[in-house]
């Protein structure tokens, strides 16, 4: 039986088990996001304006969700993404909680989709990652992510996000780390490779609707790279 055979029924065996979330989910959650660049731990994705959808439904601690990147340019369209998630939250008490999360990343363009081959020849990355969150006192969350399939280094990436705010303005600082030699994240050796401070406020439009804002501001020390990131959501 091989590695491929085991994650298709992986796979399926997780579409199967999710049918019954599906029809007593609790909450129902989509819309879109609108930016101008799509940078993800550091990293430029496609080089151009980004529309990203999502699509997730939750139930107790559990959601099951969907999430894509779709560049607007055809020279952008090889960074293009769909994502398949389910994570599991625990609250800890005292207002902290530990989220568990298991992403498929897929490229379309890189191959079809039931292509499961490995060492950066298949078409889906997939990944572990756990996320604490601790108390309102120093709400700092802390994450680690792993990569277990289709990435020969296993790359490991650490990261900080410290959320806070002024006024009516939610502010966010992050610090990312890619641990360890790592093709994925461009390192030889452990490396800083995402900073951002980032600002968040609903725009009041009616009694009705508000337009969510953001921008931020992301550094990757090494590339030695900056972007300046602007976006909006839609959602019911």
């Amino acid at each position: 039986m091989t590695k491929h055979f085991l994650l298709r029924t992986f796979m399926m065996l997780a579409f199967l088990v999710s049918t019954p979330l599906l029809s007593n989910a609790q909450s129902i959650g989509f819309g879109a996001d609108f930016y101008n660049r799509y940078i993800w731990r550091g990293y430029d994705f496609g080089d151009s304006f980004s529309v990203q959808p999502g699509l997730a439904f939750t139930a107790g601690g559990f959601e099951l969700g969907t999430w894509g990147s779709y560049s607007i340019s055809a020279d952008g369209a090889g960074a293009n993404e769909h994502d398949l998630y389910a994570t599991y939250s625990f609250d800890l008490g005292s207002t902290t909680s530990l989220a568990l999360t298991v992403t498929d990343y897929y490229f379309p363009t890189d191959s079809d989709w039931l292509n499961f081959d490995g060492d950066g020849e298949g078409a889906h990355w997939i990944e572990l990652m756990g996320a604490l969150t601790l108390p309102e006192s120093f709400p700092v969350t802390l994450s680690a992510a792993f990569m277990v399939h289709n990435d020969p280094d296993n790359s490991l990436y650490l990261e900080g996000a410290l959320p806070c705010s002024r006024g009516d303005v939610e502010l966010g600082l992050t610090l990312g780390v890619g641990a360890g030699m790592s093709d994925f994240y461009g390192v030889e050796s452990t490396s800083l490779v995402n900073m951002g401070l980032s600002a968040s406020k609903d725009l009041q439009i009616t009694e009705q609707f508000s337009l969510p804002l953001s921008a931020a501001y992301i550094m990757n020390p090494t590339t030695e790279k900056t972007y300046l990131v602007f976006g909006f959501s839609l959602s019911p």
